[in-house]
C-alpha cells in the first residue's frame, strides 16, 4: 500500500491486487491500528487514523461490498479521507464502549455532549479541545451516539513541541466521565509522525 499524501481512485489497489496485498500484510496493519489505539478510561477508545489506516478501511469496504465501479469508489473515498490528518491535527474514530445494552443505553444518556469535552494537552501548551462530528450531528437530546469522529487542531508550536519529544495527555472532562492518560511514547511516536 503506497501512501501519497492523497487518496484518489489511481491510488488505490484493484480487488485483485489488495486481496494479495491483504493477506501478506495484514498483521502489519493490525498493529499500526492497535499503536494508534488509545483507551482512556474503562470505555472510551480513540483510534487515531492515518493515511495507512484510511486506505486500509476504504479497500477493506471496496473488498466487502465488491466495488469496482469509479462511481462506488469515489463514494467510499469522500466517506473516508477526511479522516485522513492533514499535517496540523490528529483524528480519531472515538468508541464509546459498554458490552451490556442496558448499561450502554443508561451510559450513552449520561455522556451527551462527551464528545466536545474531549482534550489534548501538549506538555507546555494549553489544552486543545475536540472538534466533534464535522460531518453530522451524532446525538439528540436522549442519548449521544456510540461514535463519534473528532478532530485535535494543532498550533505550529505543539507541533514542534511534540516533533521534539513533549509528553501528551489525552482527557475528557465530562462531568459524567472524568479521565485522562498520557499517551505512551511508541503511539506519540506514530502520532508525531502526522505532522509537519
Amino acid at each position: 500500500m503506497q501512501l501519497t499524501g492523497h487518496i484518489t481512485p489511481d491510488s488505490l489497489m484493484s480487488l485483485e491486487a489488495y486481496t494479495k496485498y491483504r493477506k501478506a500484510n495484514k498483521p502489519a496493519i493490525i498493529a499500526h491500528r492497535k499503536l494508534r489505539s488509545v483507551t482512556l478510561g474503562e470505555h472510551i477508545n480513540l483510534q487515531f487514523e492515518s493515511e495507512t489506516t484510511i486506505r486500509y478501511q476504504i479497500q477493506e469496504m471496496l473488498r466487502i461490498e465488491k466495488v469496482f465501479e469509479e462511481e462506488g469508489i469515489l463514494q467510499e473515498i469522500e466517506a473516508y479521507a477526511p479522516l485522513v490528518p492533514e499535517g496540523s491535527n490528529w483524528k480519531a474514530t472515538m468508541m464509546i464502549e459498554y458490552p451490556d445494552v442496558n448499561e450502554r443505553k443508561r451510559e450513552l444518556a449520561r455522556l451527551i455532549g462527551v464528545e466536545d469535552h474531549m482534550f489534548v494537552e501538549v506538555e507546555g501548551q494549553p489544552r486543545v479541545y475536540a472538534i466533534a462530528d464535522e460531518d453530522l450531528d451524532r446525538e439528540n437530546d436522549e442519548k449521544t451516539s456510540a461514535v463519534h469522529f473528532v478532530r485535535f487542531e494543532l498550533t505550529p508550536a505543539m507541533c514542534a513541541a511534540v516533533k521534539a519529544g513533549a509528553a501528551v495527555k489525552l482527557g475528557c472532562d465530562h462531568t459524567n466521565y472524568p479521565a485522562h492518560i498520557v499517551i505512551a511514547p511508541e503511539t506519540l511516536a506514530s502520532l508525531a509522525g502526522d505532522l509537519r
